[in-house]
């Protein structure tokens, strides 16, 4: 009985490792899923659109039964960030993301899209909702991660270098599709830049909504819908043949509900649920995982070749990325240290007042006690800033 105890125990320890690893395996599935649809001769953009489709129809009921009687009034504004964000993550951003796979391998966009932290603090500095802080330890690491983030990116943009056989399987699951797709490295890396500014874009309207309406849930359904009808809208624009727009049971079908029900409803419960329990940059640190599992499928399922300079950036890229999150991180925990607990200031408020009220100082305690919640309430302001900000980290899958 005590070993089961401690296994359970051990297990339960273990609880967010294993769902970080199985949300890794899914997003491995999607890159795989986009190729082999796209590979079959499906539009990207009508891709796109059944993913928010099958997203929609999976979120919308979760949020109803999950946020039910705690959802926030929605206002203008939220109904605005939720168009931007679906116009951000779904009309532009993946369109972009689907576009790159076709020109370019999954591994190859798996380890372009490692540069999102780094986009996003670069877009954050531009827009002046984040600070450089050069003097300090953080500053310097996201700084010097960024640039090695970059350095990366173009490494594996324009060198090639030798090909690296480690051994085939003789499965390529593309070898029987319609539409190969012709190979644009250098095109395909733009867009996939231009995706991850998307993305990045994204997250910080997400983060800002998520102030006005703290239901997550609630509003990644909203905007999975508003992506849903602007992809209708590019999707009828680009492509009139309607043959196109059939599912048969085939790859096509499987792609659009294993993306909109797997990566965009079950993976989101994933992270929500690990966020909350080790927060935003445990999650980020297995993003480099994805890429090695996606590396591995198309190499041995997908016929996909491997070359040093494909390897070599993408290593480049994984520590820029691990040097941004760790000056993320450091700037996070000194932030909590500065800010205390509100729990902690509400019995210190609490046993300062009824002391004061004993030694019958009340009226001049009131004054200070204001003041000092006054304080409180902006250092808590500074506090939720920075952990949005830290989510922009956490939540680079939320829409991916």
């Amino acid at each position: 009985m005590a070993s089961m105890e401690n296994c359970y125990n051990v297990l339960h320890g273990m609880r967010p490792l294993l769902l970080m690893v199985m949300g890794q395996m899914i997003l491995c599935g999607m890159n795989i899923m986009f190729k082999l649809a796209t590979s079959d001769g499906m539009t990207s953009s009508i891709l796109i659109f059944y993913r928010s489709l099958f997203a929609s129809v999976f979120m919308v009921p979760l949020a109803f039964f999950i946020e039910r009687g705690k959802r926030a009034k929605l206002t203008k504004m939220v109904l605005f960030q939720a168009f931007m964000c679906g116009l951000l993550g779904g009309s532009i951003g993946q369109n972009m993301y689907v576009q790159s796979l076709i020109y370019t391998s999954p591994t190859f966009v798996s380890a372009m899209f490692n540069l999102i932290p780094a986009m996003t603090f670069i877009v954050a500095i531009i827009l002046r909702l984040e600070k450089l802080g050069w003097n300090s330890s953080a500053g310097k690491a996201k700084v010097f991660g960024t640039v090695v983030c970059i350095s990366g990116a173009m490494l594996l943009s324009f060198y090639k270098g030798p090909e690296i056989n480690m051994g085939r399987t003789n499965i390529n699951l593309l070898h029987s599709m319609k539409h190969k797709g012709e190979s644009k490295p250098l095109l395909g890396a733009c867009l996939a830049v231009v995706g991850c500014t998307c993305y990045a874009l994204l997250l910080i309207v997400q983060a800002k909504a998520a102030k006005r309406y703290p239901c997550p849930y609630s509003f990644t359904a909203l905007l999975n819908v508003m992506a849903a009808v602007q992809c209708f809208v590019v999707a009828v624009a680009l492509e009139r043949d309607w043959n196109q727009w059939k599912l048969g049971w085939n790859v096509r079908l499987l792609a659009s509900a294993y993306t909109g029900i797997f990566v965009s409803g079950v993976m989101f419960t994933i992270i929500a649920w690990v966020v909350r329990m080790k927060g935003p940059v445990y999650v980020s640190i297995f993003n480099p995982l994805m890429l090695v599992m996606v590396a591995i499928t198309a190499y041995l399922f997908l016929g996909e070749k491997m070359f040093l300079g494909t390897i070599v950036g993408s290593v480049v890229i994984v520590c820029g990325l691990y040097c941004v999150l760790w000056g993320k991180d450091k700037e996070i925990k000194k932030v909590s240290q500065l800010v205390p607990d509100i729990e902690a200031i509400d019995i210190t408020s609490s046993s300062s007042f009824k002391g004061s009220r004993q030694g019958g100082k009340g009226s001049s305690h009131g004054g200070n006690s204001k003041l000092r919640e006054e304080n409180d309430e902006q250092q808590e302001e500074e506090k939720r800033d920075s952990q949005v900000g830290s989510e922009i980290l956490g939540g680079v899958y939320i829409y991916h």
